[in-house]
This record gives structure tokens, C-alpha cells and sequence, in this order.
């Protein structure tokens, strides 16, 4: 393995790209339950913007078969510039290379539909062409089988991609848990989008530091954090 690959995700050296999270795309995926998908991909999303990664949503046939990005992605990101593509393979749209160029990082973290089309093809076309090193959020991507994402990973790994989940994402760009202007925001996405972990957060806020129990099911704070588009759709 590479030396660049064994250096962690930190807030400066990624990049974050969103592939197809359209509706029409998500109809058939079957490798993961969709509504934990949708889940995982937001959490990505607003880990990305807490910590001001440069954020690519791409998408394709929005209006001819796919319909519109996810609401609750997009409510993430509302200023960003969605990247219209006809390929299957975001690699073969000059806009995509660019933006990808203009943000200037050389780790690529992918959450995208289908694993086995769209993510595939990207992952490997910018490695070989673009030089990038690609970490494939496999929980926040999904196939239209098991089998199928299972070989599209297994594939891209054999091929060099290094496979990551979202949380882990989040947690390898907090790194220390002393960084306290991110600490807050951090543990606001784990508390909505992390499950049992969450739980379990919300049982040591209250039960341990008696934290007054929280009437509300989602977060102020992240609302404060400006967003961040990329250079390309500014």
C-alpha cells in the first residue's frame, strides 16, 4: 500500500462527491435497507459540512428517468450547484473533472448509486486518469443486490480504492475529541443519524452528566454552519 493511503481523512486533504442520490436510483437498490442509506448519506453530507469539506453533487437524467436529489441532502447543501450529467460514469463529464480539480484535494470519498455501475466506474477512471485515491463509503452507497455491491467493493478494493463507512469518515476527520469548535456539531450528527451510538450518547448526556432531556429531534447548531460549494458551481 501507498504511503498517501496510510495518511488519515483530515479536513484538509479530502474531498467529498455525491453520486446520483435520486430517487429512481435508490428504487433499486436492495443491498442495504433504503431508508438507513438515506440516513448514512445525510450524516456523511452534514459531516462534510461541519468540517467544510469541498462537497461534488452529481446527478443524472434528473428530469428523463431519476428524479430529484434527496430534499434532505440538498437541505444540506443549498447553495451548491447540482453537476447534470448523461454518462453513467461521472470521470466522463468535463464539469465533474473540473470541480474536482478546482477543489484541489487528492482523497475522494465516494457515496454514490449503483456501487456496481456508477461508483465503479468513477473510482476507477479517476484513479487511473485523474491520479485521485478513492475512499468508497460502502454503507452510503447501494447496489441493486448484496451480491452485487459486495463484488463492486470487492472489485474497486483488489484495484486499490480503500473502503470506509460514514461514520468512520466523521469520526477520522474529528480525530481528537479535545477540537472543541467541531466537538458540539459532531456529537449533534451522531446523536440523529448514528443509531444505537447515538442512543448512547443521549443516555450519557442525560442520565450521566444530567443534561436537561432534549424536546427536539433535530439540531440547531448545524443550521449555523455556513455551507460550502465548490469552486466550479460558484
Amino acid at each position: 500500500m501507498s504511503k498517501e493511503k496510510l495518511e488519515v481523512l483530515t479536513p484538509q486533504n479530502s474531498q467529498l462527491i455525491f453520486i446520483d442520490h435520486q430517487p429512481q436510483m435508490a428504487f433499486g437498490v436492495q443491498s442495504i435497507d433504503r431508508q438507513a442509506l438515506k440516513n448514512n448519506a445525510v450524516g456523511l453530507a452534514k459531516a462534510a459540512k461541519i468540517f467544510k469539506i469541498p462537497t461534488i453533487i452529481t446527478t443524472v437524467e434528473t428530469e428523463g428517468f431519476s428524479g430529484y436529489t434527496y430534499p434532505e441532502l440538498l437541505d444540506v447543501f443549498p447553495d451548491t450547484k447540482l453537476l447534470e450529467r448523461t454518462s453513467m460514469n461521472s470521470w466522463d463529464d468535463q464539469k465533474v473533472r473540473d470541480a474536482l480539480k478546482a477543489n484541489g484535494r487528492n482523497k475522494v470519498v465516494v457515496s454514490g448509486n449503483w456501487t456496481e455501475v456508477c461508483n465503479t466506474t468513477f473510482a476507477l477512471s479517476a484513479m487511473l486518469e485523474g491520479g485521485y485515491e478513492i475512499y468508497m463509503v460502502s454503507d452510503a452507497s447501494g447496489g441493486t443486490t448484496k451480491e452485487a455491491h459486495d463484488m463492486a467493493m470487492l472489485r474497486m478494493i483488489q484495484a486499490g480504492v480503500v473502503p470506509v463507512t460514514w461514520q468512520q469518515v466523521l469520526l477520522e476527520w474529528q480525530r481528537d475529541w479535545a477540537r472543541k469548535d467541531t466537538y458540539d456539531d459532531v456529537m449533534a450528527v451522531v446523536r440523529e443519524h448514528s443509531g444505537a451510538y447515538g442512543m448512547g450518547v443521549d443516555y450519557a448526556y442525560t442520565m450521566v452528566h444530567k443534561a436537561p432531556q432534549r424536546t427536539k429531534t433535530k439540531h440547531e447548531a448545524l443550521a449555523a454552519v455556513p455551507a460550502r460549494a465548490p469552486k466550479a458551481a460558484q
